[in-house]
């Protein structure tokens, strides 16, 4: 069974990622994503990045869901914080 920490280790070596928390069951996991990368993208292709990261794995049902429960630029993130 993978772990959250495997699953957060995936998508940090495909996405450079400002902040990173992963939680899960060992099939369903939570993300809070916050990379600079997703500057200028829509909500929609912000998921779509993170999802493209474990393509394979999402695939192969190695890992079953992952809801992206918040995807944000470094800024966005700061603001969130307050």
């Amino acid at each position: 069974m993978i772990s959250a920490e495997q699953v957060k280790q995936y998508i940090a070596a495909g996405l450079q990622c400002s902040h990173l928390e992963v939680e899960g069951d060992g099939h369903h996991f939570y993300a809070t994503v916050v990379s600079p990368e997703f500057a200028g993208k829509r909500l929609i292709d912000r998921h779509r990045l993170v999802k493209e990261v474990i393509a394979t794995r999402l695939a192969s049902n190695e890992i079953h869901a992952l809801s992206i429960v918040k995807a944000a630029t470094p800024d966005e993130w700061e603001k969130l914080q307050g």
